[in-house]
């Protein structure tokens, strides 16, 4: 019997139909995010930024709040901005979670403190186990970390390099989430 779907808040960004479509037997990877930002409330009006000229933003597809709560900010048949490089073929998922904030990028700031909560986790695997059923071609899983490697001067010592990105970082438990979920680690051999 196939898993029940996770019971999802539909929360549409404003500029949803704005971003390009994909057909979707095209998504094989899932990406975990935090969001390196205090609260759900923070992420989503982030998420609203309008950044680039398309009238699009940065979003994943969903995030997951402390309190285990799924919220569906963009539509799996749309392309997100969530991870260069990999976002035609990739659904984002972000863990609500203060990561490096609020100093990301500073160099006294590269540690992540905060545990993810029970709740999160067992959300997380839920929405993996519904996502894989309705998505035949999804495969693959990896850390947002993992795909963007990227060094960047630290904004308070620009002869150290940081970098770019470290979510879901040391704390996500990937043990658990891949002894609970069939998809493969992206190697390099699959990029």
């Amino acid at each position: 019997m196939p898993p029940d779907p996770p019971p999802v808040i539909l929360s549409p960004l404003p500029y949803e139909p704005l971003l390009d479509e994909r057909p979707r037997n095209r998504i094989d990877l899932v990406v975990i995010h935090c969001t390196e930002l205090p609260d759900l409330a923070t992420a989503r009006s982030f998420g609203e930024q309008v950044l680039y000229d398309s009238g699009t933003g940065n979003s994943g597809h969903y995030y997951i709040d402390r309190d285990g709560s799924v919220h569906q900010y963009i539509a799996v048949e749309r392309v997100a901005h969530h991870v260069r490089g990999y976002n035609p073929r990739a659904i984002g998922i972000e863990l609500v979670n203060t990561g490096r904030y609020p100093d990301w990028l500073a160099a006294g700031s590269q540690s992540m403190q905060e545990a993810y909560t029970e709740q999160q986790i067992i959300a997380l695997v839920v929405l993996l186990g519904y996502l894989q059923q309705e998505l035949p071609s999804l495969k693959f899983i990896a850390g947002h970390e993992e795909l963007d490697t990227t060094e960047i001067p630290a904004s308070d010592d620009e002869q150290l390099l940081v970098r770019r990105k470290l979510d879901p970082g040391p704390l996500f438990p990937w043990d658990r989430v891949m002894q609970a979920t069939n998809l493969e680690r992206l190697r390099p051999d699959h990029l």
